[in-house]
């Protein structure tokens, strides 16, 4: 069974910040950005919005 990865792009509110990330679960991910839930990077720029993204089964080459 494969498991799927999302990579993505956040930005803030000014398009002037850009954050990449992978994940297992985009839906949960994105939550935990916009709602401040995890120190770092997207909490201390305010990246709350998701402009990209895209699947892919190998983790490595995300």
């Amino acid at each position: 069974m494969n498991k799927q990865y999302y990579v993505y792009v956040l930005t803030n509110k000014s398009n002037k910040v850009l954050y990449v990330g992978v994940t297992n679960n985009l839906r949960r991910r994105i939550f935990e950005h916009k709602n401040k839930l995890v120190e770092g990077f997207s909490k201390k720029y305010n990246l709350n919005k998701l402009v990209y993204y895209e699947v892919t089964n190998d983790v490595k080459s995300a």
